[in-house]
């Protein structure tokens, strides 16, 4: 340990290796070796651009795969930094690159560009190799980091993981090399090659397929070029070019995936971007398919300027358009006001596919990964397929439309003009007539219920009345719990891995208490609960359970047999308690005690909950209060059912009336209503 501005200082190696022999890094030993490596190459900061140790950490990388040996012998890399030995190691890394990179494609022009100071980056990148076993997943652990560096521009384009595996499900890459194919990847908009690296990840064929590539920014080509060649494409195979538009060389393009760039509303236009994803099309052989993602106010909205129209609808005649989905927003982290589209584009579709498009809408869902894989299953079966109309797929997510439907409504919006009609026709939807007619009997049953019960017990009477004389004297909580009225007992902490929803025992957390989830949606096999949990009390019936976080809530536990989650706690009455007191008067005192609550900036309540305050209630009131509570309570589940029967009979009766499968005849119920 040293010292530093007052702060002790550890050794990195050290501290990591104990967190490994101990078990609490709570992460893999890998992880955890990386992120001591990426420590220390943000720990250079100060002395480097967050440009420069992108580019030359990348390059070292580059080219200890090229050179197939370590940047440094296991002495120079244990040594301590000396400047001669720096001197030596450096000088030694350029006559390498110099020998192998001649044409200066990967790694050349990066390491010409710094000196021997940039020695300790080899030290770091051997570091990043060990950690991560070789030299690819090095660099993508740094790419992975680019945010940590400072680097906040290569990753403002990036899309998020639930994007990108959803790219990689539609491109059916996998499939094709199964059948023996060697396509060719191309993304004419390649940026720091997020997406081509992902759809690479994904195979292990990677020497079958070859990739072409293109960005504005030279800098960001030679950072593709080189994620690339260690994601494992031969150099033979590899074409990543500087410019504005991607040349064809090698070959003709199989798949095209790409990201339109990024245009603030202020500046953007929608016929650049149609224009953009025109180009993209022109890449396109028959049979070849690509996946442009771009502005939703281009590719999905209504539009208003005349040749943008002319624009879209020439693109959807051309039967190139296969399918056009508006994407949910923030899956571009960096771009949360963003909202995306995406089209998918195939040259030469299926015959039944000729004339029609798959309009498709998910930007009100999440990208789960059940929602993609049955957006997945949809478009490559259009793809594949096309309109079958006996025994065809029934999209999940869209409608089939025809391009001369779309064509009448010129500039229109490309959303699905109806529900899906796998939704429309499905087992639930079927069954909503049904369910309406169960929902309305549950109402008539509870219903007269309560009528039976109002008969029989009459109108519901409190007989409140105001007190006279004396105001009854104070207690606390506290002191009933000195006294022993009152026993209060711990919460116990659950590991989320052990809870099930089929269990013996309910488990109540703060979550149950505030109303947030239904009581025994979390619960506790007993024998888990034997085994793991040998210590926990279970609650009896009538015990309170409170929470204070977030705020003050108590819930009566009327069944018993459950396990309190922390940070719930249980406050159990006494039987014998003298004076006389009830689980439920304790409970609506307690919420009605003052001064329960914190103010924003607070970390914690002002009082404790022993300090609240709470009459002190002779026998007899406690007696009358308690019957009444009860009765309320039997009041409130009778008009509890009646309301959740007649929310559900509203409710699927209004999905019905808005998706066209339901309508309505002529009821007495409706013919007596006033009119409006």
């Amino acid at each position: 340990m040293s010292d530093n501005s007052g702060r002790p200082l550890f050794d990195g190696a050290q501290v990591t290796d104990w967190l490994i022999a101990s078990g609490l890094g709570n992460a893999d030993p890998a992880e955890l070796r990386s992120e001591l490596a990426l420590f220390g190459i943000v720990a250079l900061r100060d002395r480097f651009t967050a440009w420069q140790l992108i580019e030359t950490l990348g390059s070292l990388l580059c080219l200890r795969r090229l050179d197939g040996r370590p940047l440094a012998d296991d002495t120079a890399i244990a040594s301590p930094p000396d400047a001669e030995e720096d001197e030596t190691l450096w000088s030694a890394l350029l006559h390498r690159a110099e020998r192998i990179d001649v044409e200066d494609d990967f790694v050349l022009r990066e390491l010409r560009s710094t000196d021997a100071t940039a020695a300790p980056l080899a030290r770091l990148a051997e570091d990043l190799v060990e950690a991560a076993y070789d030299e690819h997943g090095a660099y993508e652990w740094l790419l992975a980091a680019r945010s940590r560096l400072g680097l906040d521009s290569l990753a403002a384009d990036a899309a998020s993981p639930e994007l990108r595996s959803l790219l990689t499900q539609l491109t059916d890459l996998r499939l094709r090399l199964q059948h023996g194919e060697s396509p060719t990847l191309a993304d004419p908009h390649a940026r720091a090659g997020d997406q081509l690296a992902a759809l690479l990840g994904e195979t292990e064929d990677r020497d079958r397929v070859t990739v072409l590539a293109a960005d504005p920014d030279e800098r960001l080509a030679r950072i593709t070029r080189r994620r690339l060649l260690l994601t494992g494409v031969s150099e033979l195979n590899l074409d990543v070019q500087a410019g504005p538009d991607l040349e064809e060389g090698l070959t003709d393009p199989d798949l095209v995936v790409t990201q339109l760039p990024y245009r603030p509303g202020e500046t953007r236009s929608v016929l650049t971007a149609l224009e953009e994803v025109e180009r993209v099309a022109d890449l396109l052989r028959p049979g070849c398919t690509a996946l442009v993602l771009g502005p939703a106010d281009a590719l999905v909205d209504a539009l208003k300027d005349t040749q943008a129209s002319q624009l879209r609808s020439a693109l959807l005649r051309a039967n190139l358009v296969e399918s056009v989905i508006a994407l949910p927003g923030g899956v571009l982290p960096f771009r949360p006001g963003y909202r995306p589209a995406l089209w998918t584009l195939t040259r030469g579709p299926v015959a039944a596919a000729e004339g029609k498009v798959l309009l498709a809408d998910i930007s009100a869902d999440q990208l789960t990964a059940a929602v993609r894989t049955r957006l997945a299953e949809d478009v490559l079966l259009w793809r594949a397929e096309g309109f079958r109309a006996l025994d065809g797929h029934d999209p999940r997510y869209g409608r089939i439309v025809s391009v001369a439907e779309l064509d009448r409504t010129f500039g229109g919006p490309l959303t699905p003009p109806a529900p899906p009609a796998s939704t429309i026709w499905s087992e639930k939807v079927a069954e909503r007539p049904a369910l309406i007619a169960e929902a309305e009997a549950r109402l008539e049953r509870a219903t007269g219920e309560i009528r039976t019960y109002e008969d029989e017990q009459g109108p519901y009477r409190g007989n409140v009345l105001r007190r006279v004389g004396r105001l009854p004297r104070r207690t606390t909580l506290g002191k009933l719990i000195a006294g022993r009225a009152v026993t209060r007992l711990p919460g116990h902490r659950v590991a989320d891995r052990h809870l099930t929803a089929d269990g013996h025992h309910a488990v109540i957390g703060p979550q149950e208490i505030t109303g947030e989830r239904p009581v025994g949606a979390r619960r506790l096999d007993r024998f888990v609960l034997a085994t793991e949990y040998d210590r926990v009390a279970l609650t009896e019936p009538g015990d309170i359970v409170y929470t204070r976080t977030p705020r003050l809530a108590l819930y009566i536990d009327h069944d018993g047999f459950s396990v309190v989650a922390f940070p719930a706690r249980t406050l159990r009455v006494a039987p014998d308690a003298d004076p006389p007191l009830t689980p439920r008067v304790l409970a609506a005192l307690l919420n009605a005690a003052r001064d329960t609550g914190r103010s924003p900036s607070a970390v914690r309540p002002a009082r404790r909950i022993e300090d609240y305050q709470l009459p002190d209630l002779a026998p007899d009131e406690v007696r009358r209060f308690d019957a009444l509570l009860a009765e309320t309570e039997h009041r409130e589940r009778l008009l509890r059912a009646q309301a959740d029967a007649l929310a559900e009979a509203r409710s699927k009766t209004i999905a019905g009336l808005a998706d066209g499968t339901l309508t309505l005849g002529d009821s007495p119920t409706l013919r007596n209503l006033p009119t409006v």
